[in-house]
């Protein structure tokens, strides 16, 4: 276990990869951004890591295309 991991609210997912929230949701249902979780009852967080791989693989599709 990694107590280091951090969670990203909805808002910070936001700001950080500059998507909306119906694109964020569309591209989890895709299968092609980090899936959300569940921590309570409407706390809805992601892991921050997963965001910023996310965000690498990108910027890695960018260059090689």
């Amino acid at each position: 276990m990694n107590f280091d991991t951090q969670w990203l609210r909805r808002k910070d997912v936001e700001k950080m990869t500059t998507l909306s929230k119906n694109t964020i949701y569309r591209f989890m249902n895709e299968g092609t951004f980090p899936k959300s979780l569940e921590v309570r009852p409407k706390i809805i967080v992601w892991v921050k890591s997963e965001v910023e791989e996310w965000m690498n693989e990108q910027i890695l599709k960018a260059r090689v295309a």
